[in-house]
């Protein structure tokens, strides 16, 4: 407030994330109240895609950040259907939503695709989940196909309920005793946190792998929670897999070869220069915000809408962020911020990959996208994503 008085700002616009945009409706609600005479407006910015309801269609970032990993991805298709001889195991960005990972599928076709929601949804186990991609590597071996593509989204260990009741837990003991948990010496850091957990959580915690576990007890982000993304993922289901195929190979259960190669896409994606499709949003977002300070709104966020149309067509608006709030846990107390979108299971981008995903896992069907084209035909360089165009077809 200091600052804007300072050079005599009048409105402010926050460009963001569903954290970034619950501080614009917090200013905005704080600004209003005092009187500052400081408008508050929100524009939707999160490669995750996980910021978007029925007014917000998609954040800026999202389909940039997907055709970059999908050209990669499909880089990689290429090489594992050229030598033949690995498994890819490939972590993508997305903490709290599967979104980025399966408009990846959509886009490349890999072999096996783990979408987060799912896991939760149908209560598995990381031992479920370890079966399913060892099922799907044994039955390709049978077939002499000793290689294929898994895509894991970043955040996947947190949609395992199980392990989801563990960190919950885990940051409630840690919020509570932040204190006392710096004090103690780092080597007996663990035995303090199981002597603090429920006996059902405790045995979760030490049945897994001990640098997953030093990774869920020890590195938090400025919130107090977990750092899901430091958490290396795909190497442990790498791991896993292949102990479980050893145990098959014993049984005559599995004949094949398993190889892996391990990758994390992130900031490739976050980083890149932005498609067509990305600039015209974006650029369409700001005037729109200009727009709504000039009516004199506050506390809302820009909203441009029908983007699957061409840009002449796209209809601008706003809406009340206070629309999107919701009550979670932060810190160990219920606070109000934005719901985070996350992956439909009965939403038309998902039954389109259910729909194809054996055919998928059995046989090769990769597919190359490229690299983002800006110059041609709008049917080559203005495309919105594939999740866009199937949540929006009529």
């Amino acid at each position: 407030m200091e600052i804007l008085k300072a050079l005599d700002i009048k409105a402010l616009v926050i460009i963001g994330g569903d954290d970034s945009n619950t501080n614009a409706c917090v200013l905005a609600e704080y600004y209003k109240a005092i009187g500052a005479g400081v408008q508050v407006i929100g524009c939707p910015k999160t490669i995750d895609g996980d910021l978007k309801n029925s007014e917000i269609e998609t954040s800026f970032g999202f389909d940039t950040a997907t055709k970059v990993y999908s050209e990669v991805i499909g880089n990689i298709e290429r090489d594992c259907n050229s030598a033949k001889k690995y498994w890819h195991f490939i972590k993508l960005m997305g903490r709290s939503a599967s979104h980025v990972t399966l408009e990846c599928a959509l886009q490349t076709q890999p072999n096996i695709t783990l979408i987060g929601e799912e896991v939760e949804a149908k209560n598995q186990t990381l031992d479920d989940v370890v079966t399913y991609i060892a099922t799907v590597v044994a039955e390709r071996a049978s077939r002499g196909l000793n290689y294929g593509i898994v895509l894991v989204p970043e955040g996947l260990i947190e949609f395992i309920p199980a392990i989801k009741k563990l960190i919950s837990e885990l940051n409630d003991v840690l919020a509570a005793n932040q204190a006392e948990f710096d004090m103690i010496q780092h080597n007996k850091k663990i035995s303090y946190i199981l002597s603090k957990l429920s006996p059902e959580n405790a045995a979760i915690f030490q049945s897994l792998p001990e640098g997953v576990s030093r990774q869920l007890a020890l590195e938090r982000d400025p919130h107090g929670n977990v750092q899901v993304s430091l958490i290396e993922t795909e190497q442990l289901l790498a791991d896993m897999t292949a102990v479980k195929l050893e145990e098959w190979k014993k049984e005559g259960k599995f004949l094949g070869k398993f190889a892996t190669q391990h990758h994390f896409f992130g900031y490739e994606g976050r980083c890149a220069a932005p498609s067509n499709f990305d600039a015209d949003y974006c650029y369409s977002l700001g005037y729109n915000a200009s727009m709504l300070i000039a009516a004199g709104k506050t506390g809302y966020m820009s909203s441009v809408k029908n983007t699957v149309a061409p840009a002449e067509e796209w209809i601008a608006g706003g809406v009340p962020i206070t629309m999107m709030m919701n009550m979670e846990k932060r810190n160990g107390e219920m606070k109000p911020v934005i719901k985070k979108a996350l992956v439909e299971l009965d939403g038309a981008p998902f039954k389109e990959f259910v729909k194809h995903r054996a055919e998928w896992a059995r046989e090769t069907s990769f597919v190359y996208p490229g690299p983002i084209q800006y110059f041609g035909p709008t049917e080559v360089c203005d495309q919105p994503t594939k999740t866009l165009a199937l949540e929006q077809a009529k």
